[in-house]
């Protein structure tokens, strides 16, 4: 018999400390998700992304992909501005014109004036780790952590002969959510509240089969298809500390749960489809449309669950064993992340 398993407490969903502490302390040690490395396919191709109030970039240079945070520094403007698009041969910042080269070394201080004591070579960019894991774009402030392939061998595994190489960037869609990041993530990772919350997944997929697994920093959900035509192809991974690999019979889709304050979260679905659905207009809208009702449903219910928690009556609960070891692993490893 299982020991129960209390959840964390209802003011780590409400507290403006603890949300600072996890921003510097979860998301600023962690693997961040940030594109396929087709969108990045030429010479001064860059996106961005602000991941937790953390301003990132990655740029394609003559030497591979550099990734840097978005920040000048001369006073701290943005480099670039897009979701994503072509530099040219500098990354210029917005605000004054400092131009910087595309591996980070500043260039040109526009217009700066003669300052004893200033050396360019001292203002080169804050870089930030790069690696790609088939295909996939990562970065990592933390120059200590352990290596991309580490983290994903579990799912790359798991993925095992998929052609992920075929995949072609289809759409992205964003929706934000009034509640903790953190709501979001539990909430993801567990299937407990299928059958109430989602009828139409619960139509889709044998719920009553559902299985929670975790390998190393990848927690696996798996529910078997009750057809062969249905959208989902049963697997979905969660890869800490907060993207969601959602696979399809025809693709995935990369979810990248991202915090926007304490009570404010952004999802950000990248839909990586093979080109045959990605060419017609209505199976590509067919998946995007699934996936919009499943989120409206979990948008509801957590935005509930936060109110609940700011009416100061809930305190702390009890995890279920056969449902909710996901949960249980996750608040473990934001416990952990903040007392290092």
């Amino acid at each position: 018999m299982a020991q129960l398993q209390v959840t964390a407490a209802a003011s780590s969903y409400r507290d403006a400390s603890r949300y600072e502490n996890e921003r510097k302390g979860v998301f600023g040690r962690s693997w961040l998700f940030m594109a396929h490395v087709s969108e990045l396919a030429h010479e001064g191709d860059v996106v961005t992304a602000t991941i937790a109030g953390f301003p990132l970039l990655v740029v394609r240079t003559k030497d591979g992909l550099k990734a840097f945070h978005n920040v000048c520094r001369h006073r701290a403007g943005p480099l670039f501005d897009e979701a994503r698009g072509n530099c040219g041969a500098v990354l210029t910042c917005k605000y004054h014109g400092w131009a910087y080269a595309l591996d980070g070394r500043l260039k040109s201080a526009r217009d700066f004036g003669a300052a004893a004591g200033f050396d360019p070579r001292q203002f080169s960019l804050f870089d930030v780790r790069v690696e790609t894991w088939r295909g996939f774009v990562f970065v990592n402030a933390d120059k200590d952590a352990p290596a991309l392939a580490a983290l994903l061998a579990p799912l790359d595994a798991r993925m095992g002969g998929r052609d992920l190489d075929r995949l072609v960037h289809s759409d992205r869609r964003t929706h934000d959510i009034a509640c903790n990041w953190k709501l979001y993530v539990e909430n993801y990772l567990e299937g407990y509240h299928i059958p109430l919350v989602h009828p139409a997944l619960n139509a889709e997929v044998d719920a009553s089969k559902y299985a929670v697994t975790v390998e190393g920093g990848v927690c696996f959900h798996h529910a078997p298809p009750r057809a062969t035509d249905g959208v989902y192809d049963g697997l979905w991974a969660f890869v800490q500390p907060h993207l969601g690999v959602n696979v399809y019979g025809h693709g995935l889709m990369m979810e990248r749960m991202v915090p926007l304050g304490l009570g404010a979260t952004r999802l950000v679905y990248d839909y990586y489809l093979t080109p045959e659905i990605a060419g017609d207009p209505v199976a590509r809208h067919r998946i995007i449309a699934t996936s919009a009702v499943v989120t409206a449903e979990d948008k509801w219910i957590c935005e509930r669950v936060q109110t609940n928690i700011e009416a100061g009556i809930y305190e702390a609960g009890v995890l279920s064993p056969r449902h909710e070891a996901g949960v249980a692993w996750f608040q473990r490893l934001v416990a952990e992340a903040l007392n290092k």
